[in-house]
């Protein structure tokens, strides 16, 4: 355990690290909060891929299911909202429910009381508790069990890798909402290791982790609960954050490499053209803006860049020719323009 510990901490030490040296860090990381909401979501049987949220916030229509797409949308602002007030409100029973009221706001849990932790029984499998996977505690339990939780969150007998892991694996078993309790467990490990800084901003995608592995995943947490078997589940639980951290920095350094190179190629052009320095700057500009943004359109290159709606179509129509950009709709009009080498890069997992 130790040894994964140490293997853990030090791989998000790098990733981390990395993190804080990468210019303008704020969009990239964006991305990653996307990736992080399709794959919780995904865990939960939503069909919504990146590319479908992508679609969904240009205001185009998605492949997948609106509702499907808009609970992916809620992950972000959920976790995007936790990540605000934490500075300002410790990570608490508070902060998780509001987090859970903007995760199922307007989606198929809305009407489950979002916001409120459960009066109600509720269980995991099956048709009722009797023939039930697992059912959790009774409402009466709720409350005492979350008070013994949030004093555990903010006790310093354990080191914060362990914590996030063993605070995971008893929300999930607590169970504490109508729905989104999977969504806002993961949310947790996220908000625990910011909140105790070992990670300056949410790098780390556990989901993945999970997806992966998502039949071990259910039976290390059930195991917990039928035999008590906690080490398990945290050596399974440190693998995953030694795992991803790594995977991550990889990633991170990959895109500082496209990104370092598709600039360079997009200062040359073609090579059949000759261009003023105010037509390289304007390349370079909405070059900047869809890095950014990782999706645009004409209309949004013409408002973020400045420039006619004829130059910003002729810079994204050289991006196409440079393997740079690519259309994603198929449509004559409103089309949507893809950063095709970021989206691979990010989406290859």
């Amino acid at each position: 355990m130790t040894t994964l510990l140490e293997r853990a901490g030090i791989a998000l030490g790098r990733l981390d690290g990395i993190g804080r040296l990468l210019p303008g860090p704020e969009s990239l990381l964006y991305s990653y909060i996307k990736k992080e909401a399709v794959l919780s979501s995904q865990i939960e049987g939503t069909q919504s891929s990146l590319t479908d949220l992508l679609l969904h916030e240009s205001d185009s229509a998605p492949g997948a299911p609106l509702d499907d797409v808009r609970e992916v949308s809620n992950y972000i602002s959920a976790l995007q909202h936790g990540l605000e007030r934490l500075p300002t409100l410790p990570l608490s029973l508070r902060l998780l429910r509001e987090v859970h009221e903007k995760l199922v706001a307007d989606t198929r849990g809305g009407e489950k009381s979002p916001g409120e932790f459960r009066s109600s029984q509720n269980w995991i499998g099956g048709t009722r508790p009797g023939n039930a996977f697992f059912v959790p505690p009774p409402p009466r339990e709720v409350l005492p069990a979350l008070g013994a939780l949030e004093k555990f969150l903010h006790s310093r007998e354990l080191p914060a890798l362990v914590r996030s892991g063993l605070a995971h694996a008893q929300f999930e078993t607590i169970h504490p909402f109508l729905d989104g309790n999977g969504r806002v467990g993961r949310m947790l490990i996220t908000l625990a290791l910011v909140d105790e800084g070992v990670l300056s901003k949410p790098w780390l995608y556990m989901s993945l982790y999970f997806k992966r592995n998502r039949t071990a995943y259910y039976d290390y947490l059930q195991r917990v609960r039928t035999h008590g078997d906690w080490e398990s589940w945290l050596e399974f639980f440190l693998e995953g954050v030694a795992e991803v951290a790594e995977d991550a920095s990889q990633k991170l350094a990959s895109l500082q490499a496209l990104f370092n190179a598709d600039r360079e190629r997009v200062q040359r052009g073609r090579g059949d053209s000759i261009y003023s320095r105010a037509a390289v700057l304007n390349n370079l500009n909405v070059f900047e803006h869809l890095r950014t943004k990782l999706v645009t359109t004409i209309s949004e290159v013409t408002q973020a860049c400045g420039l006619s709606k004829p130059t910003a179509a002729r810079v994204l129509a050289e991006f196409e020719e440079l393997g740079l950009a690519r259309e994603i709709t198929g449509a004559r009009r409103n089309r949507v323009y893809l950063y095709d080498g970021y989206f691979q890069l990010l989406n290859e997992d």
